[in-house]
Parts: structure tokens; C-alpha cells; sequence
């Protein structure tokens, strides 16, 4: 915040334009064009820095996944040096698609307004997830939610509070062409992950693990059932 009010003390608002750091231009307006060319090499030496991060988490994410059975076992391979190389060289093709995006498209500032509207949708989808299983743990677990040690500020308003402002975010994907653009071809993403789980749930692997997390699940259950009943044998025979 501090930054931006900086940068519209010096230029106005309505003089910056896509595709130009208004950092280089501020310092080039304050006659340091030495500060400018330092400016550029943290940007791409940052860039660089979270691509190589990028690489080398979603590979192991990859890897992680087909170990579980919801990814292709190809993915779960080692090399000789004990790298997943085949979820590595899955990460530095997908990262690559951006520079076809960067072609194919009108300028930078489009592909990149596509990228971050996707990401943008996917996040909301995952935290939406999230939010709506806090929901369903508050009722279906009171007694564990009131016996957790840390809870949600605001609770179940604070979620409703975030939803909200996950339907405004949306709405104002839509008030501009680029991200509404984007925001219409987000459904296709989520169509193949959709046709990508049909297919995997099916798997002897992730059946087993499903079982599994059932039988935790109704051990879960029956255990707080009978603290409940315990702990309300109790309140009655105090009353006695």
C-alpha cells in the first residue's frame, strides 16, 4: 500500500499503462536510470527464483499424487539420482505452455490477465471447498469443534462474510472482456478434472485408501458419540 501511494504522489493513476513497470518509470521521471536497470534485475531475478520454486514444488506435488494413485504411475518414477524426472519434466512443460500463451495471444499483458483469472477462479474453488467443510464439521462435530483448542474468528459468519467477497471477486471477473474471457474457459479446466477423477476413483489403489478413510471416519464418530454420552451420564449424575 505504502508503494502504490509513493507511485500516485509522483504519477497519476490514469498515466500508467500495461506493460511498462511503474517503478522503472518513477525512477527514470527522478533522473536514476542506474536504479532502473537494478530495478529490472531483482524483477527477473525474482521471476526466476519463483519458476525454479514452481519446478520443483509441482513436481513433487506429481509425484506425491501418483505414489497415491491419483496421478499416472509414469509420474511416480525415479531417476538414478532419486529424482521424479518424469513429473520434473511434466512441471517444465506446463510452465512453458505460458510462453505459448505469450505468442499466441495480443501482448504479455493478456496472457497474463488469462493465467491469473484461471488461478484466480481454482483458488476460490479450493478455499470455497475448505470453507464448506468447516460448515459441515461444525455440525456434524460440534463436540470437536468445541473442544478444539484454536477456532475460526468469527465463525460461521466470518465464512458467509468470505463467500461474499469470493461473489464479488467473480463478479468483477466479469466486468472487463480479458478476465471474462478467461472466467468462461475455466469451466473446461474443471470438466477435465472432473472426467481425470471418474476415472481414478475407480482404482483398486484409491479404493482401499477410501476404505480406509471410512473406517477412521466412523471410529471418529463412534469415539465422539460416546464422549458425548459420557460426559452427559456424568452432568446427570451431578445433578444428583
Amino acid at each position: 500500500v505504502g508503494a502504490l501511494v509513493v507511485l500516485m504522489a509522483v504519477t497519476p493513476w490514469t498515466q500508467f499503462a500495461a506493460g511498462h513497470s511503474p517503478f522503472i518509470g518513477m525512477f527514470s521521471l527522478a533522473g536514476l536510470g542506474a536504479a532502473a536497470t537494478v530495478v529490472n534485475l531483482v524483477v527477473l531475478t525474482s521471476a526466476m527464483s519463483s519458476a525454479n520454486s514452481g519446478i520443483y514444488s509441482t513436481s513433487r506435488m506429481v509425484f506425491g499424487l501418483a505414489q497415491e494413485g491419483d496421478a499416472p504411475s509414469l509420474f511416480s518414477r525415479l531417476s538414478a539420482r532419486k529424482v521424479p524426472s518424469n513429473a520434473l519434466f511434466l512441471s517444465c512443460v506446463l510452465l512453458l505452455s505460458g510462453v505459448v500463451l505469450m505468442y499466441a495471444g495480443q501482448d504479455v499483458g493478456k496472457a497474463f490477465e488469462m493465467v491469473t483469472t484461471v488461478s484466480a477462479v481454482c483458488f476460490i474453488f479450493v478455499w470455497s471447498i475448505i470453507l464448506a467443510s468447516y460448515i459441515s464439521f461444525r455440525r456434524r462435530r460440534p463436540q470437536l469443534h468445541a473442544a478444539s483448542t484454536f477456532k475460526m474468528p468469527g465463525g460461521i459468519p466470518a465464512v458467509w462474510v468470505v463467500f461474499a467477497f469470493f461473489a464479488f471477486v467473480l463478479w468483477a471477473l466479469t466486468t472487463q472482456p480479458d478476465t471474462l474471457a478467461a472466467l468462461l474457459v475455466t469451466p473446461v479446466w474443471f470438466l477435465v478434472l472432473g472426467g481425470t477423477w471418474a476415472v481414478l476413483r475407480r482404482r483398486p489403489a484409491h479404493l482401499a485408501r477410501f476404505e480406509v478413510f471410512r473406517a477412521e471416519l466412523q471410529a471418529d464418530q463412534l469415539a465422539a458419540e460416546r464422549a458425548t454420552g459420557a460426559a452427559a451420564a456424568a452432568k446427570e449424575q451431578a445433578s444428583r
